[in-house]
């Protein structure tokens, strides 16, 4: 059996939250964008900048059991550069809804040593079965100036698809053939960024931070709705809270 880890390093926000809810004392240090759970800081977590440019000594200096990583967000050289000072780092990689229960069931299990909390079984209830049928298409744009939207093989994509919604850059693919992952939008005329024919724009507030006078504007033509970023794009507790908040957002 595992040994329970005792100190942890989280460089990914949807990781932070998922350890804070099982041992908060155990989470010894986090970036600065981990901003769940909200009373993180008086476990006494000791911040390490961004998930692109961690401070690599101060996570050395608090001599953790484990850094956990994602290849989403983190960078590979720095995963490098922590496995070269002799720390164990485990790397995630999620790009669907099971695939973040399956990764967080392995991390509790075999990485960590934690009993699975409740709120893992609950997401897998709710999110791992079979398919809905298609109720409507949608685009979920992440940036502007440029605009960015969210594209295929991501995580986002699949949360939305298991709502029921297609996102319409599901299919996007680079010149070599590869998954687009965020392809950028051109929001020229004619038809702008209304051309890409969704039947709702979902814009979120994070990472770019939409807004009711911000965001809008650019989508005359196509009904936008006004998404939490954290139950779009966060795959621990949130996954929870998405389905029975977000879902109800559909029509």
């Amino acid at each position: 059996m595992t040994r329970p880890a005792r100190r942890v390093v989280s460089l990914v926000p949807s990781l932070t939250e998922a350890f804070a809810s099982v041992d908060p004392e155990a989470l010894v240090g986090a970036t600065d964008w981990c901003t769940h759970p909200a009373d993180l800081d008086a476990h006494g977590v000791t911040r390490v900048r961004g998930t692109k440019n961690p401070d690599l000594r101060a996570v050395a200096a608090l001599e953790p059991d484990v850094v956990v990583v994602t290849k989403e967000e983190n960078r590979e050289i720095d995963v490098r550069r922590m496995r070269e000072a002799g720390l164990r780092v485990e790397v995630t990689d999620v790009e669907t809804v099971p695939g973040a229960v399956e990764t967080f069931e392995d991390l509790f299990d075999r990485v960590l040593g934690w009993p699975r909390p409740d709120w893992l079984a609950a997401a897998r209830d709710l999110w791992c079965g079979p398919l809905p049928e298609v109720t409507r298409t949608v685009l979920v744009p992440i940036w502007r100036d440029p605009w960015m939207a969210v594209g295929a093989s991501t995580f986002t994509s699949d949360l939305c698809r298991r709502l029921g919604w297609r996102n319409v850059l599901d299919d996007a693919t680079k010149p070599d053939g590869s998954p687009d992952r965020y392809p950028a939008l051109d929001p020229a005329p004619p038809d702008g960024l209304d051309g890409l024919s969704a039947d709702v724009v979902l814009l979120p507030d994070e990472p770019y931070v939409f807004t009711a006078d911000d965001g809008p504007e650019a989508f005359p033509r196509t009904p936008v709705e006004l998404v939490s970023g954290r139950l779009l794009t966060w795959y621990g507790p949130s996954l929870v809270d998405a389905h029975h908040s977000v879902a109800r957002t559909g029509g």
